[in-house]
């Protein structure tokens, strides 16, 4: 139980902070639809084919400004995002009007509060962080329910410490954090398996990673530049007419050359914001090239779908933000405190001269 005690006590102390930081900034994105200020950001979605389809032509009609990619508005946003190489990107109405622009994600709060979520403003190796604190965080939250289950008769719960002394600190930690362990866990173990997606064994079984790869892989890459001029309403009118319930939810452009156009779409029972229903389009002449139908996708591929979608709050509405908010808050609040309590606040430790002196001192004492 000690080395236990030493784990959970050097765990919180050297990544407090950090778990601390994706709390309390996933507690912020998860309303980021609710508070992104721009004109039309509350208009309904336009779906309907010729509407998508339009507006599609406009954005991509011109070389010189056309985007690289397309994620289309949906019922909790009305604009489309715009992305443009080198991080720059814009808003844009469903009139397809330009209604903001940046060049940088530090020009807008909710693309670098995002950046710092999922990659700690550095790329992969920010992610991979990320996934080890996750990890680590996993097992903060089951240490710390095994050290719990010894005081459990002595539970009382509060939202902040009675008193900002150590002892109320760590009182209050306890017991919170048995309330918290839960939400905790699903946030955490749906962190950690989105950046480690080898992890999806443990949940999925031994084959899944390799399922999910294999049943999410795109065609094979094509050679061929993408064209100046391309149907782009016509492309939106093939893949409906492949998928006539799904929403439009992004377009991109090749990526690494691989010279497919890709074409991302939800089919209503979907969790996933952009959905697994995918068409492929040829760059050079816009052909259909592959599609892919989400609902043919092996049950081990749904169910990792619906990680990111619990993950982030993407179902459940405004109840299940709310649970995901107070997951993120608690995790902020217990790993800020226990740094606080392991850094700052952390026990004298009383020097054998010290002791003596005390122990002599009461002898006297008892004697007089």
């Amino acid at each position: 139980m000690r080395l236990i005690d030493a784990l959970h006590r050097w765990l919180g102390g050297l990544i407090g902070l950090l778990l601390a930081t994706l709390g309390l900034s996933g507690a912020i994105l998860v309303h980021r639809r609710a508070w992104i200020m721009a004109p039309h950001a509350g208009d309904a979605p336009r779906q309907t084919t010729e509407a998508v389809a339009a507006r599609v032509g406009q954005l991509m009609a011109d070389p010189a400004t056309r985007p690289q990619m397309i994620t289309f508005a949906d019922r909790d946003f009305g604009l489309d995002r715009l992305a443009y190489r080198g991080g720059a990107g814009a808003y844009a109405d469903q009139a397809g009007t330009l209604v903001a622009r940046w060049s940088s994600q530090w020009e807008r709060p909710e693309l670098w509060l995002l950046d710092l979520h999922q990659h700690l403003f550095a790329g992969e190796t920010g992610e991979t962080v990320v996934g080890v604190a996750a990890l680590a965080g996993l097992v903060f939250v089951v240490t710390g329910l095994i050290l719990w289950w010894r005081t459990r008769r002595m539970f009382t719960f509060r939202l902040w410490p009675k008193r900002m002394s150590r002892p109320a600190v760590l009182w209050q930690h306890r017991d919170f954090g048995i309330v918290a362990a839960p939400l905790l866990l699903l946030s955490l173990i749906t962190g950690a398996v989105l950046v480690f997606r080898p992890l999806s064994a443990v949940l999925l079984g031994p084959d899944a990673p390799r399922t999910i790869a294999a049943s999410l892989e795109a065609p094979p890459s094509r050679p061929g530049r993408l064209a100046e001029t391309l149907d782009w309403p016509g492309m939106i009118r093939v893949a409906r007419t492949r998928f006539p319930d799904a929403e439009i939810r992004s377009l991109s452009l090749p990526r690494k050359g691989n010279g497919l156009i890709t074409l991302r779409m939800k089919q209503s029972w979907e969790w996933l914001p952009n959905g697994r229903t995918t068409v492929w389009f040829a760059a050079d002449d816009g052909h259909l090239v592959a599609a892919r139908d989400a609902a043919a996708l092996p049950p081990t591929t749904q169910a990792y779908n619906l990680l990111y979608p619990l993950h982030a709050a993407e179902v459940g509405g405004l109840p299940f933000r709310v649970l995901m908010t107070l997951s993120g808050l608690a995790l902020g609040l217990l790993g800020s405190l226990t740094v606080w309590t392991f850094w700052f606040k952390r026990p004298r430790v009383k020097s054998p001269k010290r002791v003596r002196k005390q122990a002599d001192e009461a002898i006297t004492a008892a004697e007089g």
